[in-house]
């Protein structure tokens, strides 16, 4: 018969296996820092010794990492998708950049009609929440901050889409989202695209979320990425006329 004796599970399995949750689920991020050895083996109930065994067996798989003086860590697992030299090019190449809102839109969308069906009330809470803060920095003169909140903004709901893989594939490409989103600002507000204007975008798509109604949230995050690509396009565009027109002005002082 295809039947084994039942054995207990070993303290240190059960926390090993916690914690490995914590990290896939997003809650424990790189480089976080965890409580001190006695309170972690408080917290969980074990002896010290079954939770150093714990450790050591998510430091062999490299899921945590230890530093002399300074305690326990996630380890970077994530790292960044693509290093800071081609976060640049993205930046800066004509193509790549709608390439990255055109991504952007389809995962996006995609997270945010999650969000509206899936996420839970306090998910929602968060989104919600950032999206104060946003309000809040509003006009304080912090483009910087500006910036990093829009793309917590996005995160906030990225992981309220309860999608482990696309919560950690959009981590690992955090820094790109916020140089990309700091970048669009930069060119809208050439353009007088006015801070509440985008305001108003962001407002629209914590609504649809909020009131639960997937199709309208979808709809709301592709409304503004649409928007960004077209100032994104019109800046290109009046960037060539203005060349071409400084060409003309130059020919004609030589004439």
């Amino acid at each position: 018969m295809p039947f084994q004796k039942v054995t207990p599970e070993k303290l240190s399995l059960a926390v090993t296996r916690q914690i490995e949750k914590l990290i896939l689920r997003g809650i424990l991020r790189p480089g976080e820092r965890l409580p001190s050895e006695r309170d972690l083996a408080d917290r969980f109930g074990v002896s010290r010794p079954s939770l150093r065994e714990a450790v050591s067996e998510l430091q062999d798989k490299g899921l945590l990492t230890t530093r002399a003086g300074a305690g326990i860590f996630v380890a970077d697992v994530l790292g960044s998708a693509f290093s800071p030299a081609l976060i640049e090019l993205f930046a800066s190449d004509d193509e790549a950049v709608f390439d990255v809102i055109a991504f952007r839109r389809d995962m996006e969308g995609l997270a945010a009609e999650r969000a509206a069906r899936l996420g839970s009330d306090t998910d929602l809470q968060v989104i919600a929440a950032t999206f104060d803060r946003m309000e809040s920095a509003k006009g304080r003169a912090n483009p910087e901050r500006e910036a990093r909140l829009d793309a917590e903004f996005h995160m906030a709901i990225l992981e309220a889409s309860h999608n482990v893989v696309m919560l950690h594939m959009m981590r690992s490409m955090f820094q790109m989202m916020q140089e990309g989103v700091f970048y669009n600002r930069q060119v809208m507000f050439k353009q007088s695209t006015t801070r509440s204007s985008l305001l108003d975008q962001h407002r629209a798509i914590r609504d649809a979320i909020l009131a639960r109604d997937p199709a309208a949230s979808r709809a709301a995050v592709e409304a503004h990425l649409d928007f960004v690509e077209r100032a994104l396009a019109d800046q290109r565009r009046a960037e060539a006329h203005e060349h071409i027109a400084r060409q003309r002005l130059e020919h004609e002082n030589y004439r």
